[in-house]
This record gives C-alpha cells, structure tokens and sequence, in this order.
C-alpha cells in the first residue's frame, strides 16, 4: 500500500482529527504541530503564539481509496476558511487555517480546491487558508491523541465536537465514512 501524507490546520485538532479518523482510506491521523519555527513545542507554547505553529493534524491516506482532492473536500466543509485565525472560540494564530503540500501535485491541487471554493459563492467572506510548503510537524502529547474518542462526554467534544461529525455524515454520507 503506497500511503500519502496530508498536513492541514482548521482550528483545535481534536476537531481535525475526529472527523478525518471517520473517512475509508485514512489509516492515520495524528494531532501536533506544524508550520512554526520552533523544535519539539509544547502545547502551551503553541497556545501562547510564540513558536508559529498551527495546531494540526498529519494524515497519512490511501489514495486509491481517498484521492487528496477528497480529503481537501472534507477539509473546507468541516471549518470555517474564512475566519483569520479562529475557529469559533478558540482564538489566535494556532488555530488559522491551512493546508501544508507536501508536493508539487498537491500545491497545485490545493490551490485549485481553494480557487474553485472562492468561485463557488458558499462563502460570502474571503477565504483567508494559507497554502503553504510542508516544512514541519511534531506530535502533540499524548493526551491530545484520540482526544474525541477518550473524551466524547466532555462538554467540547458534545457542544463543539459532535455538530462538525454530524454535518460531516450529513455532506459526505457512507460512501466516504467508514
């Protein structure tokens, strides 16, 4: 099985990673931190706005099964790409929207999805997602691994967590959820 990879950033990544564990191809999907400037930074270092960095999830995928174009599909429709570093509360730099290519097939990919999304008038704001080259990713701790699936009774994972899962069943249904 020949797997890709899949950097993006859409705000918290226990909302990320929850949605993305839920389509067939994804084999992988691993909440931390990327597009930042500084080595191996804690959660609180992300937080405060100092390293850079997004929080992100790495997905590794088979493409046979979920062609990249797919995973950017769920990737627009499960966040909001119009709000500058936000993601309903959750506020800063570490929560912007973006997506990391790690090649020149998926810049290009990347760069038609967010032009056809601009084209299609479903957002009335400007799309502000970031297109970027991948350069970095280091995983979060482990309590933020599987944060959803340990956590589903928390008030974040009910309140905030479960709309994004229901609307994901809602837009993509079986064919593309596990």
């Amino acid at each position: 099985m020949d797997l890709e990879k899949a950097t993006l950033a859409g705000g918290c990544f226990w909302c990320t990673e929850a949605i993305f564990k839920r389509l067939k191809g994804v084999e992988s999907v691993t909440s931390g931190y990327a597009g930042g400037a500084i080595e191996n930074p804690s959660h609180e270092d992300v937080c405060s706005g100092i390293t850079g960095h997004a929080e992100a999830i790495q997905i590794e995928f088979d493409p046979k099964i979920i062609p990249y174009e797919k995973i950017l599909d769920v990737f627009w429709a499960t966040h909001d790409p119009t709000t500058l570093n936000r993601q309903g509360n959750d506020v800063g730099t570490a929560y912007r929207s973006a997506i990391f290519y790690h090649s020149a097939k998926q810049k290009q990919i990347a760069e038609a999805s967010k032009e056809k999304l601009e084209k299609s008038g479903k957002h009335k704001d400007k799309i502000v997602t970031t297109i970027k080259p991948f350069s970095n990713f280091y995983k979060a701790e482990n309590y933020h691994q599987n944060y959803y699936a340990n956590n589903s009774s928390a008030p974040y994972c009910i309140f905030v967590i479960d709309p994004k899962i229901k609307k994901l069943y809602k837009e993509f249904g079986d064919a593309t959820l596990k």
